[in-house]
């Protein structure tokens, strides 16, 4: 299998951006993993990777979203973007993912992008921003991978994200970034109405055969506004996720990623390891994208380093998290979410100001920990990736 990945990679990615991955998220990346594991002995939490949603604004409605997409624009503009991840890379950081609202719709992105050719930066889109010329544009910077959202059939994704020919426009974008030859992935937010289709076999040799190099399986959260509570997957469903993840990155030659298990399988969650925390399209310092409460925010004249290890919201929040559960505590525990916010006097980071409110509606449920359920990864690569690279850091143990 991963002979077969090997090759197909090789084959299909421009061999200049195919070392720049390499070294910058490759080499870099794991290097940040080890400066983030010295802090944590010294009791200094910086994470590895940062997200960053950097515009509100996108051109789809999609169900149970949480952006505030129909408000007023809002986005970090260039020059607070490149304090960020300037300061961040003197910390030893080099990936950050770029998230919106739909990313291509900031004007300073590919700015952005080429002032900092010794980062790597993987893009969560839609895709149908990505013509023909960004998708040569992007191949000319080097330094990003695509992550393009499909959500099901064509019938599906017109229902799911609230418009007319959704996948095909979604494909078009996905096909100018393969035509250019870009480490390209696939992402999907398994529902109810999609996972028949989508967590397939069938589906990801499709996607093999379009040529796509990775895939990211996220689980709907019903959050926001609109919480849509009846997509979300069944405690039995999402062990069949983790069961087929697990077998498929066995067999078939496709990079799988997840980023709620370790290498044993027992589930946790990035933010309350530390690894990663999100930056909102107004600069808020959130504990993750679906947590919309913060104390901080990166246009405090401070550097984000200092912002973020002397914040006391996210230091209790993890802790709080890790005590709780190894899964999503605002799935799980909205009520624990809600008493942070309230002690620490975090504002609601929200254009609709109705997050507390959304959190007081919510029903309790399980994440991605289903006690019991534990299946280890099968492959050495993601076995020994994980133990090393990915894991909860010893949070949970240190919590007992």
């Amino acid at each position: 299998m991963i002979l077969q990945l090997g090759s197909r990679i090789a084959g299909t990615v421009d061999p200049r951006l195919l070392a720049t991955m390499a070294w910058n998220f490759g080499f870099k990346g794991a290097r940040s993993v080890m400066l983030f594991k010295e802090r944590l002995k010294r009791g200094i939490v910086f994470p590895p990777f940062l997200y960053l949603s950097i515009i509100n604004s996108c051109n789809l409605r999609c169900q149970g979203c949480w952006v505030d997409v129909d408000s007023p624009r809002n986005m970090i503009e260039l020059d607070e973007l490149n304090r960020l991840v300037n300061d961040a890379r003197a910390h030893g950081n080099s990936f950050f993912g770029v998230l919106g609202g739909e990313p291509f719709l900031h004007p300073g992105l590919f700015d952005f992008l080429a002032q900092h050719p010794d980062c790597y930066f993987q893009i969560f889109t839609n895709g149908q921003m990505i013509t023909e010329k960004v998708a040569k544009k992007l191949r000319q910077l080097g330094n990003c991978t695509p992550l393009v959202s499909i959500e099901g059939t064509g019938e599906v994704s017109d229902l799911r994200r609230g418009s007319k020919d959704v996948l095909n426009r979604t494909l078009r974008g996905l096909r100018n970034c393969l035509d250019q030859k870009l480490l390209t992935g696939v992402a999907t937010s398994l529902c109810q109405t999609n996972i028949d289709d989508l967590l397939t076999e069938k589906w990801l040799h499709r996607l093999i055969d379009w040529g796509v190099h990775y895939t990211w399986y996220h689980t709907y959260r019903p959050v926001g506004p609109k919480i849509a509570p009846e997509l979300a997957l069944r405690p039995d469903q999402l062990v069949k996720v983790r069961k087929f993840v697990v077998e498929q990155r066995a067999k078939t030659p496709i990079a799988i990623v997840d980023a709620y298990y370790d290498d044993k399988g027992q589930a946790l969650c990035p933010m309350a390891t530390g690894i990663s925390h999100h930056i909102s399209p107004r600069g808020h310092v959130e504990p993750c994208p679906i947590i919309q409460f913060a104390k901080e925010n990166v246009h405090d004249s401070r550097g984000i380093y200092d912002v973020l290890t002397g914040s006391a919201f996210l230091k209790e929040f993890r802790e709080v998290s890790a005590q709780n559960t190894r899964g999503c505590i605002v799935m799980e525990r909205p009520d624990l979410v809600k008493k942070l916010a309230e002690k620490h006097g975090a504002a609601d980071t929200t254009m609709r100001r109705t997050a507390m409110a959304e959190l007081e509606s919510m029903v309790p449920r399980l994440s991605q920990h289903v006690p019991h359920q534990e299946i280890p990864e099968k492959h050495w690569m993601y076995r020994l990736a994980k133990k090393y690279f990915f894991n909860d850091f010893g949070v949970y143990d240190a919590k007992k």
